[in-house]
């Protein structure tokens, strides 16, 4: 039933279709190696009818594989990737009006795009291995490397028709003890997904659209313990025992996220650990042909094999140097890390800055400049959540002329510590964030002026003057000479 209803996905609401899917799959399947993956083209193309899996099955990656090259074999090979990093069928049913109340639907967007394209494919349950290796797949089927956007930048780009292209925007998702985070995040993905379809509109430019995750972001105990409690009376029951489970639920996603979180690099000089590095994620990307070309280096960095050959400490410099092998069709590249420590006399202690980020390929050296930003004392690591060099850098070329300018540079969650390392771990973390946030310099501006408001108050009461003469109704009126 639910098959059959997933074909005619035209006649209905999207977002609909989503969720009577997940009846049929949540009987015989497990939701939390899950995500659901969409598939649609720009108005006006057709592609060949792709049947959906049966209800109950789950697509693994061959046979996600399938639909794509169907799909892009006759379709347009400007590709759409909308990457969120975590989702799960129940987002659809929970935020996305399935019950009929429409007007409480947080993806109207993605529901205009599916409903007018004569080519939408639904999948409700894609292995989430194969979520993650689609971009591989997307990249061997168009022959070229995927180029990681943002709304504000497309509009920039010119695309070709002719041209395959693949355009990556990575979406949030986050969810704590309040669920109502969650549904306003998604709300602005959705409008994230409509500013690009906008801008590719404007351009006249066919493309192929997907919107699917990395992870689930729904854990199967946890939907087993909500069907537990039984009907609708059950729920208004335990809802005073909803915030704990909740609280549960997010306890254990964090436990098997820090299960999975890479080690730093560490160089060591003898026995003794000296310098430090950890990150989300690292990229670079070079200018070729008026295109960004990225790579992401962050699983070789922390893998066991890197090479940290070159890298050396002592208590005056640190230098990291990151051994790769072929990156962006160069023979060898590098990424070092220069560091220095001195002691500043006007705050009276030791500093230590990230005096350069260097890309060494091929002969040749690109260099960053980052001791005006990026600082630290020097008994402290340095984080910050992003350390980039082109979107509020941290990292400016050294000069207009050096080959840094065609390079991008890009550190997400980034900490590093070059000096005073103590075992194998960072010491306190010094963070870029500035102490002053707009809603404190809100706040303070508001209370100066209250202050003043209140001081102009009290002098103008302060300067009222009381008469010095009365008149007495029982005596003669009191005259006052008009030459006083």
């Amino acid at each position: 039933m639910a098959t059959t209803r997933t074909l005619h996905l035209q006649r209905i609401s999207a977002c609909a279709a989503v969720f009577l899917a997940l009846l049929s799959v949540s009987q015989t399947g497990s939701c939390d190696e899950q995500v659901p993956l969409l598939l649609w083209t720009s108005e006006g193309i057709s592609l060949p009818r792709q049947s959906p899996p049966s209800a109950g099955h789950i697509v693994e990656q061959q046979q996600l594989a399938s639909y794509l090259e169907t799909a892009l074999n006759v379709g347009p090979r400007n590709v759409l990737l909308f990457l969120q990093d975590k989702m799960s069928i129940e987002d659809f049913t929970m935020y996305g009006g399935a019950f009929g109340n429409k007007q409480d639907s947080v993806f109207p967007n993605l529901e205009g795009a599916l409903m007018s394209s004569s080519s939408a494919l639904v999948l409700p349950a894609v292995s989430w291995p194969a979520s993650n290796a689609v971009i591989g797949q997307l990249q061997d089927q168009l022959d070229t490397s995927p180029l990681y956007m943002d709304p504000e930048t497309l509009s920039q780009l010119r695309l070709n028709a002719s041209s395959p292209a693949l355009l990556v925007f990575r979406l949030p998702y986050g969810i704590g003890t309040d669920l109502m985070s969650a549904k306003e995040i998604l709300s602005g993905n959705d409008e994230v997904i409509g500013q690009v379809l906008s801008t590719m509109k404007a351009q006249s430019v066919p493309y192929t659209a997907i919107y699917t995750a990395l992870r689930p972001s729904r854990e199967a105990a946890s939907l087993s313990m909500e069907a537990g409690l039984g009907g609708g009376r059950s729920l208004l029951q335990a809802r005073g025992g909803y915030r704990e489970r909740e609280r549960e639920r997010e306890r254990q996603r964090r436990i098997k996220e820090r299960a999975g979180i890479n080690s730093p690099v560490e160089f060591k000089e003898g026995e003794d650990t000296c310098i430090l590095l950890w990150a989300k994620s690292l990229s670079v990307s070079i200018l070729r042909s008026g295109r960004w070309e990225v790579e992401d280096l962050t699983e070789s960095t922390f893998s066991s094999s890197l090479n940290l050959q070159g890298s050396s400490c002592n208590k005056i410099k640190s230098r990291l140097v990151l051994n790769y092998g072929k990156v962006l069709s160069h023979s060898s590249f590098k990424l070092i890390f220069v560091m220095s420590q001195r002691h500043y006399k006007v705050s009276a202690r030791r500093w230590f800055t990230l005096d350069a980020v260097e890309l060494e390929y091929d002969g040749i050296t690109a260099t960053f400049n980052g001791s005006r930003n990026i600082y630290a004392p020097a008994e402290y690591s340095y984080r910050c959540e992003s350390v980039t060099s082109f979107r509020w850098p941290l990292l400016v070329p050294r000069s207009s002329r050096d080959p840094a300018n065609q390079w991008r540079v890009s550190f997400e969650d980034f900490q590093i510590q070059g000096f005073n390392v103590t075992g194998s771990e960072f010491s306190y973390a010094s963070d870029c964030a500035g102490f002053f946030s707009p809603g404190i310099w809100m706040g303070l501006m508001t209370s100066l002026l209250m202050v003043l408001v209140l001081t102009y108050g009290l002098h103008m009461i302060m300067q009222l003057r009381t008469m010095d003469r009365f008149d007495d109704p029982k005596g003669p009126a009191i005259s006052v000479p008009q030459t006083e």
